[in-house]
């Protein structure tokens, strides 16, 4: 018996293959299904079933389109009803890998629809658990995401209360030594402390798992639905789009046109210009939004932009460009860009540079906008009275912003404060907005 684990980075994603007498099962796979299908190759073996634990936010599955390729079924609990051809899995039902059973574990509380899937080796002994968005190292999976999302809904305190039982009752009476393996690690939006660590045991987390601790059922839902981060645009699209089953991901990222520099572009299209801000501040298009090229792209992007929205992609070079493409269909976007630019046009507009000596002189002076998490803020301040306003939301309260004075705009690192000085600059005109980009750091260090 063989468990290979598969990272996606960019969304903090866990994907595996069990693996035994040359069968495959794939769990919860990412958009690309090509690496499981290398990996069989390489092994000479053949994927025999693919199971996802639920029907997924925060990133789009590649399972319809493995399960197409293959010829095989999709494993998901009944509750999901999935759209798509597929084999129900729940509570007393279990599938044979070679000699190793996997045993569905009805696990609601993230999900209406949530499994584990508990591996038994070919003695029958408990080996390890998958256990999707329930359980995580360090943390267990936010209740809020499925009230309006999917065919069965419920609220977060019906799926925190759901949860507090899973864990309890399914996951906590398992044998200490059973491996612990999620389907997301720190980083995930699905939770909101996630450990660095990849693997870890039952009993380990019974003993360091703050959400595992002794706790009444209240309690546990009075902790679960507090301070959890903000929720992208994208995540209750994916989940109907999971529903459905993604178009096959080569076909969609090459149905992308790449357009040349001089391409007439669309008003009623957003611009998502992904080059450093260095270069976006020295000429962008008008109205361009600056989301550069980095490890949270894809979330960013998802953050920001809207699933009902359009728009065009502006990168450096085709090669990036087809990249960020791809990454933006591991959330299901790339249906929304309209066109790629390789070359990026001529920039009409500049950004403006803060004069840092009268901003430290007289910080009053300006309108300064903090555009970190709601958590962020309330754990340090940096500027006494700005105006706290996430940047996920920034877009739809721009008018809470005062025109009055020169804005100066902030985040922790400069990432945000650079995609939000965008931003805002489209919406007030009548005086300049600054980004204060990473020289924050000299700010927040000392307050």
């Amino acid at each position: 018996m063989k468990i290979e684990q598969f990272e996606d980075k960019g969304l903090a994603h866990f994907s595996y293959i069990i693996m035994d007498d040359f069968e495959i099962a794939v769990i919860d796979p990412v958009r690309d299904p090509r690496q499981y299908e290398e990996y069989a190759m390489i092994h000479d073996a053949k994927i025999t079933a693919i199971i996802e634990t639920h029907p997924h936010a925060d990133f789009v599955s590649g399972h319809l389109e493995l399960s197409e390729a293959k010829q095989i079924p999709v494993y998901i609990s009944k509750h999901a009803k999935a759209r798509y051809e597929h084999k129900p899995f729940n509570e007393g039902q279990d599938l044979r890998i070679g000699q190793v059973t996997l045993q569905a574990l009805d696990t609601p509380g993230h999900s209406p629809d949530s499994i584990s899937l508990l591996l038994r080796d070919e003695t029958g002994k408990e080996h390890a658990v998958f256990t999707g968005d329930t359980l995580f190292i360090g943390d267990v999976g936010r209740p809020d995401l499925r009230e309006n999302a999917g065919h069965e809904t419920a609220t977060r305190d019906k799926l925190a209360r759901q949860l507090y039982h899973s864990t309890r009752q399914k996951l906590m009476p398992l044998p200490d030594a059973v491996l612990v393996y999620p389907a997301h690690g720190a980083g995930s939006l699905c939770g909101k402390n996630l450990s660095n660590a990849k693997c870890s045991t039952i009993g380990e987390q019974k003993q360091t798992n703050p959400a595992l601790q002794e706790m009444t059922e209240d309690e546990f839902v009075a902790f679960v639905t507090a301070d959890q981060p903000f929720v992208p645009k994208y995540f209750e699209y994916d989940v109907h789009l999971n529903l459905k089953g993604a178009p096959k991901f080569q076909t969609a990222v090459k149905q992308v046109p790449i357009l040349e520099p001089d391409h007439k572009l669309s008003k009623s299209c957003l611009l998502i210009d992904t080059r450093s801000q260095e270069q976006f501040k020295q000429g962008h298009l008008p109205g361009a939004i600056n989301l550069q090229d980095g490890p949270k792209f894809e979330t960013w992007l998802g953050a920001v932009v809207g699933p009902e929205e359009g728009f065009y992609l502006i990168g450096e070079g085709e090669e990036k460009l087809r990249e960020l493409i791809g990454r933006a269909a591991s959330i299901g976007y790339e249906s929304l860009i309209t066109g790629a630019l390789p070359v990026p046009p001529a920039g009409t507009e500049q950004s403006p540079v803060l004069d840092l000596a009268a901003f430290k002189a007289n910080p009053g002076a300006y309108t300064i906008v903090d555009v970190r998490n709601t958590s962020e803020v309330q754990e340090k301040r940096v500027f006494p009275g700005a105006l706290e306003i996430p940047l996920p939301e920034l877009r739809e309260r721009l008018d809470e912003i005062p025109d009055d004075k020169p804005i100066v705009v902030h985040c922790a690192s400069g990432y945000r404060s650079a995609a939000a000085a965008s931003i805002v600059a489209q919406a007030k005109e009548e005086v300049p907005v600054y980004d204060l980009s990473e020289v924050v750091k000299e700010f927040s260090a000392g307050s």
